[in-house]
């Protein structure tokens, strides 16, 4: 995945279930939103967006509780 660097993965009931990885982070976010429409209704559903190059979290959601 030459270039590739962020990284969206859903998962439901804690089972991965599709990922994606695109080089642009503009493409990746408006990929984030749209998981989100299509894929949030499954059970306890979680997107998440990962820049691979660092390693850091761009977007979760559900969003994460904060303590």
């Amino acid at each position: 995945m030459t270039g590739d660097r962020y990284h969206l993965t859903l998962t439901s009931t804690g089972r991965p279930v599709m990922h994606g990885w695109w080089a642009s982070e503009a493409v990746a976010r408006s990929q984030y939103a749209t998981w989100i429409g299509s894929w949030g209704g499954l059970p306890d559903a979680r997107i998440q967006l990962v820049d691979e190059e660092d390693g850091r979290s761009l977007a979760v959601w559900p969003a994460e509780p904060t303590s």
